[in-house]
């Protein structure tokens, strides 16, 4: 079965030759794994023999400079297109640390608004002609990459502690930044999608808790970020495709207005937050496709088999009557190798073969 297939039929409940296998390696697991075998010029699924899937995203930034202000062997301080100041490690699987944000009040994102007008030029045209084609021959599962919402926000343009600060004080410049971003991004796919371009399924990516608690309660939620979750819903909807969630952190007490709203697909179900994949499929899995929940802090282990066998524990209890995808419950880190990582893909096939 193709990607396509398998993801399709997991969406309708249904069981296919095994769940698809869809997971996140960090850049430099993926360098490890080229000094440790994997060709240069193969993607790595491709070398282990898991699924594909693409992303396609416009550029919906304000578009400021771009530079480098300081670079070394190990790291890299720049700007972004997005006017945050940040440093990126070169050889370590972290998350940036972030300095300075150009975008700070309600007056710095009026500014930023006014650069994000959608424009052709933020469609990569060409990649599309170049790619597209072949992926959908391939069955590879295609979807549109929208970025918007409190993770957007917070992380990419503004901060946490003053987007946070923000939502209690003046939420109202707060929401204009997830209906302006979101409506950018839907305007751009649009017409990527009027071209022919068309896609499986939407997803966003907004972390909206950490350990055990989300980031703001859910009455929160539902009067500030609620209505733009429910219309890129909607909008998929139209289209006929699906809906998939990355949300990082413990949001067990969204979950129930997700599945309200339409959701389909959630990820990454983060186990060392405080979220249990087991109970998700007892109370949502005729609801819910679940992508993830094996705890990729078992990976830290000298030796990988506590995460193995987590794999042949877990795996034939979320794979039931379909509706689920194999991954971890993030990323993979550095401390996997290549034939770690190759004795993982031989047990989510074995174990979640139907």
């Amino acid at each position: 079965m193709t990607t396509r297939e398998r993801m399709l039929r997991m969406f309708d409940r249904k069981e296919a030759d095994r769940v698809p296998i869809i997971d996140h390696p960090w850049p430099s697991t993926i360098a490890r794994w080229k000094r440790e075998g994997l060709p240069e010029d193969m993607a790595w699924e491709d070398y282990l023999g898991t699924d594909k899937h693409i992303s396609l995203m416009a550029d919906i930034s304000p578009r400021y400079p771009e530079k480098t202000i300081e670079e070394t062997e190990e790291y890299r301080i720049y700007t972004t297109k997005y006017g945050v100041t940040m440093k990126q490690w070169k050889h370590a699987a972290s998350t940036p640390q972030y300095f300075d944000y150009t975008v700070k009040d309600a007056d710095t994102w009026r500014k930023a608004k006014e650069r994000m007008v959608p424009s052709d030029d933020r469609i990569d045209w060409e990649w599309l002609k170049t790619h597209y084609k072949r992926c959908r021959e391939e069955g590879q599962w295609i979807q549109a990459y929208l970025w918007f919402g409190f993770d957007a926000t917070q992380s990419g343009m503004v901060g946490t502690e003053e987007t946070l600060m923000a939502i209690a004080e003046d939420p109202e410049w707060i929401m204009d930044t997830f209906d302006h971003m979101l409506t950018t991004a839907l305007t751009l796919t649009d017409r990527m999608w009027d071209a022919g371009y068309t896609v499986d399924s939407i997803m966003w990516t907004d972390d909206l808790g950490y350990k055990d608690r989300t980031f703001f309660s859910l009455d929160t939620y539902r009067q500030i970020l609620k209505p733009y979750h429910q219309r890129a819903i909607d909008w998929a909807h139209k289209k006929g495709i699906k809906t998939i969630l990355h949300s990082c952190g413990n949001i067990n007490s969204y979950i129930p207005d997700l599945i309200d709203m339409g959701l389909e697909c959630f990820n990454p179900i983060e186990v060392k937050a405080g979220m249990n994949p087991e109970q998700m499929k007892k109370d949502y899995g005729d609801k819910l496709v679940l992508h993830g929940g094996l705890n990729a802090l078992l990976y830290e282990n000298e030796t990988k088999e506590p995460f193995f066998e987590e794999i042949k524990r877990l795996v034939p209890i979320m794979k039931e009557n379909g509706g689920y995808i194999f991954g971890t419950d993030h990323s993979v880190p550095d401390s996997v190798s290549l034939e770690d990582y190759r004795q993982v893909v031989k047990l989510a096939k074995d174990y979640g073969s139907y």
